[in-house]
Formats: C-alpha cells, sequence, structure tokens
C-alpha cells in the first residue's frame, strides 16, 4: 500500500493571487509530510516565472500557459487574466492532466482546487479525477458565497437586478451572527459603486456556489468555532468542511516564498526602533489600488501620528499617486517606504506595536501568531466580513472609518497609547494561544488527519 501510494500525485491549483499561492503552498507541505505522496502546485506562467526562485521541500510547480502578460514586479490586473482562467487555461490544464506522465510524479490522486479557480473543477470531472476544494478565508465569507443560490430563491437577489436595501443589516437572513452588524452592500458580491461591476462580481460567486456543490470535501483555512455560530454552516448533503487553519498558520517551511520579491532592508530599519512603536502599514498584494486623495489622508496621517512607520505601498502611479511632493524625503528616518515587504518577519519583529491592514484573511492571521493589535481598514472582496470578526467579534482591532488624516492619527493614538490599546493586546494574546497551542490547534490537526485517512482510503 505504501508504494503504491508513493506514485500518487495531488495537483494543487491555486488562485493566481498571493495571498492565495502561499496558504496553497503550505497545505501541499503539510501533506506531503503526512502521507507518502507527491505534490504538484499548478500555476499560471506569470506565476510560475516569479515562482523560479523558490524551492519548497517535496513540493514541485508545474506552469500553465495562460497567454498572459505580467508586468515586471508588479501582478497583472484582473481583467487580464480572468478570462484566461474560464477561456484559456481549462484546456491547457486538462492537456497536462491527460498526457501520460504530465505531471513527471506519477499517478494523479486527486486534485486540491481553490474554489476562487473554481475553472478547474470541471476539469478534474472531464479527466475523472476527484476534487477537493480549498477555501483560503474565513468560513464566515465562505458560508455568504454558499448563500447566494438560497438568496436567488427568497427573491433578494437575481443575476440582473439586487432588490435588497443595501444598507439593511444581514442579521435577519441568518446567514452570521447579529453582532457582526453587517449589511448587504459589505457582502463580497456588492462591493461595488458600478452596477455593471456588481453583476460581473455576482456572476462570478454564483459560479464558485454551484460548482463546489459537488464536492464531497471543502477544506478551509480558518479557526475553528472562529465566533459566534459561524461555523455551523449546514453544507449539502454528502459535503464535509474541514477547518484547519491554525496548522496552515504554523507551517514555517514555505514563509520564505513570496511571489514577488521583498525589500529585505526592513528588517535592518526595524532594528533601529524601540520596541513597539512602529506602524506597519499594508493594503495587501492583491488589492486594488486606492484613489489618492485616500492614499494622501494615510500618508499625512502617518506623519501627524509621530510614531515610526514602515509602509508596504507598491511602487506604481495607481498607488502612489497620492503621495505629497517630497514625502518620502520629508519622512525619511521616522518613515520607510517598499514596494513589497517580507510581512511575515516584519510581524514577529518586537518594534511593531501595531499594523494598519486591509483585513486579507492571511494578514490577519499573521498578525495574531505574532501578537500584534490591528487597525482595520477593509478595501474589498471578503475584507468587510473579516473586519467585522475581527472588530465585533474577536476584539483583535478597532475599525479606521475613513482615510481622513484626523481619523488615522487618532486610531493610531488609541492603540499605541490609549486603554483601548492594552484591551485589543489582551484579545491578541489570547487568540494567539489558542490557534498555536490551544482547542483551536486541537480540532484542526484532527480535521486534518480525518481528511489524509479518508483520502487515502478512496
Amino acid at each position: 500500500m505504501a508504494t503504491e501510494l508513493a506514485r500518487r500525485t495531488i495537483i494543487f491549483v491555486p488562485f493566481p493571487g498571493q495571498g492565495h499561492v502561499i496558504p496553497m503552498l503550505r497545505l501541499a507541505r503539510i501533506l506531503v509530510d503526512r502521507g507518502d505522496i507527491s505534490a504538484t502546485v499548478a500555476v499560471p506562467d506569470f506565476i510560475h516565472r516569479h515562482m523560479g526562485q523558490h524551492s519548497v521541500p517535496g513540493v514541485a510547480f508545474v506552469s500553465i500557459p495562460s497567454g498572459v502578460q505580467d508586468d515586471g514586479d508588479q501582478p497583472p490586473g484582473p481583467p487580464s487574466f480572468l478570462h484566461s482562467l474560464e477561456h484559456y487555461m481549462p484546456a491547457q490544464l486538462e492537456a497536462m492532466l491527460m498526457a501520460p506522465h504530465g505531471t513527471r510524479a506519477g499517478r494523479v490522486s486527486c486534485l486540491v482546487i481553490d474554489l476562487l479557480a473554481s475553472w478547474a473543477i470541471p476539469v478534474a470531472a472531464r479527466c475523472g479525477l476527484p476534487v477537493v476544494g480549498f477555501w483560503p478565508a474565513m468560513l464566515a465569507s465562505y458560508r455568504t458565497v454558499a448563500a447566494i443560490p438560497e438568496l436567488m430563491d427568497k427573491g433578494l437577489i437575481s443575476e440582473s437586478d439586487f432588490n435588497c436595501n443595501k444598507d439593511q443589516n444581514i442579521a435577519d437572513l441568518d446567514i452570521l451572527p447579529a453582532k457582526l452588524n453587517l449589511r448587504f452592500q459589505d457582502l463580497p458580491w456588492l462591493i461595488s459603486n458600478s452596477a455593471v461591476s456588481q453583476k460581473s462580481r455576482l456572476a462570478f460567486w454564483l459560479q464558485i456556489a454551484n460548482r463546489a456543490k459537488s464536492l464531497s470535501y471543502i477544506l478551509v483555512n480558518s479557526i475553528p468555532s472562529e465566533g459566534g455560530d459561524s461555523d455551523k454552516y449546514d453544507p449539502p448533503q454528502g459535503q464535509e468542511i474541514l477547518p484547519i487553519g491554525p496548522v496552515l498558520l504554523n507551517d514555517d517551511s514555505t514563509k520564505a516564498t513570496a511571489v514577488w520579491q521583498t525589500d529585505q532592508t526592513c528588517i535592518d530599519w526595524l532594528d533601529q526602533h524601540s520596541v513597539g512603536s512602529v506602524i506597519y502599514v499594508s493594503f495587501g498584494s492583491w488589492a486594488a489600488p486606492m484613489e489618492p486623495e485616500k492614499i494622501s489622508g494615510f500618508a499625512h496621517g502617518l506623519e501627524a501620528s509621530g510614531q515610526p512607520f514602515l509602509w508596504a505601498l507598491k511602487n506604481h502611479p495607481s498607488w502612489r499617486a497620492g503621495l505629497p511632493d517630497g514625502y518620502m524625503e520629508k519622512v525619511a528616518g521616522r518613515g520607510k517606504i517598499v514596494s513589497w515587504a517580507p510581512q511575515d518577519d516584519i510581524l514577529k519583529h518586537e518594534a511593531v506595536g501595531c499594523y494598519i491592514t486591509h483585513c486579507g484573511w492571511n494578514s490577519a492571521l499573521e498578525a495574531v501568531r505574532h501578537g500584534v493589535r490591528m487597525i482595520c481598514y477593509p478595501i474589498n472582496s471578503d475584507h468587510f466580513v473579516n473586519c467585522a470578526y475581527m472588530v465585533n467579534m474577536l476584539e483583535i482591532g478597532i475599525l479606521l472609518v475613513s482615510s481622513d488624516s484626523s481619523d488615522v492619527k487618532d486610531c493610531i493614538e488609541r492603540v499605541i497609547k490609549g486603554n483601548e490599546g492594552r484591551h485589543l493586546q489582551q484579545m491578541v494574546n489570547k487568540m494567539r494561544e489558542t490557534i498555536t497551542v490551544g482547542e483551536a490547534m486541537c480540532v484542526a490537526k484532527r480535521n486534518l488527519s480525518l481528511f489524509m485517512e479518508r483520502m487515502k482510503s478512496n
């Protein structure tokens, strides 16, 4: 049996964003360590070109032709690759799976597919291969997506019209706890001011919800009992949802694997500052550019706070247009701005006292792992759901209501100097314990072991 399993390969298909590729690499590495299998991560060529500089023990990388060109050290934007994911790459992946020894790793046992890369699910079906789903965020955000067909059945939304009041609290829909105080407009598929964009977002998420119904297992990069009753989602009959987030978070084998080249001078700069004094600012690798006036507000607020700050801000006109003239020279020494930051190493540095974040789920978990309080400024996608949990349920961050310089300055002072900040630190420390050595970690390990046992028995 062991010899047979040794010839098996699991193909991992992530969505082409750094916040999706990294947790899937961690999952691949953990499964290799736990079973006699090999792992191959299939990524679009524009990701593979950058992954070539890295290696993950026991994990191979293959490139899927996409027909999309990247922009040097910047990832391509969604419009340029979303069409490719549905209309170009499926045939490329199918050819790879059907070719004899196409993976160079032996017989394909199954595919683990990021649900945002749901285009690969029908490909696997055509090839007669089983599929395991992977959701790289909170289970709560998956619930909001899985609920779309039900909301359509109730007549609240349709593929061409939204009959709901976007300011309406979603508590009466029994999707997520009322304490979150979430509105319709905070749901991932409604975050846009453009009706055309909203319709395309809804179509994207509806497609994911419908394709995911066929899966027997979905592994979730979430925390067991993440808050309230969010983990009581009732999946379709025959489907199991297994939260394994703490296990992925505590895997260090891939922490140095970043898709885009990071600026390692950040750590030397942090070494020059006192414990808990630095504000780290990052809005992620995937979020769309913010308007120049918002960047300007953050710039002035950070300067007015009087605290040293390290700001990961993409070196692109679409992001940096809002920086005041001569700003980087003016704040030199007290402020440092880089294009890509080694985030995990930054968050664990003792000089960091607060993190201004877009509320991407991976970023939130990394901050908790290293005991860093947060100021929450959600931008799009699942950020608003994550933010509601972080602020109203888990109490590990405070909400930044706007990018006005006075609001930025006020939030920094509340976290660094006030009683509110001390409470946040207590709650972060409590959550840190449960996801590193506590109950959540134990449940996650059991879920992963259960999945491995069932996969081997098939």
